[in-house]
């Protein structure tokens, strides 16, 4: 007897409809607005020569006139930049010492048999530019205390420069003298320097 073959029954072919959602109906003389989102502020960036406009999110926060803290905690941050001042000025005036007393005789030791040697005077360089530095970066971090000093007499300490919003608390314990918020901080480093 012969095998029967077997035979697959065909699937029935249908079509996909096709789902039409009708339009609004809009009324005659009406025009319809479309929702707009609020602008963000843009910023020009100049990326290998060329001007590129980048989108910067400003941090959300009341624009602020006045200073977010108490007279308690304006006298805190008083103290604190008044110590840090010390601490600073008593340091620029080491450097200022250690730089004036240097000279040929001290870094041979004085009473030394031997002559000068380049190593020591490139060591001795170093060491001057270093402090250099060292007093320069002293020299601004007074000026900055100096203006948040002010701006505790004024009323204004504790609101981000660039923004207007509170500076946190925690930012301004740790470095009370700051002038921006973190983002501006952030993106100001971002920033290529001008020469």
């Amino acid at each position: 007897m012969p095998k029967k073959k077997k035979v697959k029954k065909k699937a029935k072919k249908t079509k996909a409809r096709r789902v039409v959602k009708p339009k609004a109906k809009v009324a005659k003389g009406k025009k319809v607005s479309k929702r707009h989102k609020a602008p963000r502020e843009s910023k020009v960036v100049p990326i290998m020569g060329y001007r590129v406009d980048r989108i910067v999110k400003v941090p959300k926060g009341p624009q602020l006139k006045k200073t977010p803290f108490s007279k308690s905690e304006l006298g805190v941050f008083t103290k604190l930049l008044m110590d840090l001042k010390r601490r600073i000025v008593g340091s620029l005036q080491s450097i200022e010492k250690e730089n004036l007393n240097t000279g040929r005789k001290d870094s041979t030791g004085g009473f030394s048999g031997y002559s000068f040697h380049v190593t020591d005077a490139a060591s001795d360089s170093f060491d001057r530019e270093l402090n250099i530095g060292l007093a320069a970066n002293s020299q601004q971090l007074l000026n900055d205390i100096a203006v948040a000093l002010r701006k505790i007499e004024e009323g204004t300490f504790g609101i981000c420069e660039k923004y207007g919003i509170a500076i946190p608390k925690k930012r301004l314990l740790a470095a009370p003298y700051v002038r921006l918020c973190l983002q501006a901080q952030e993106e100001e480093e971002k920033e290529p320097r001008r020469s």
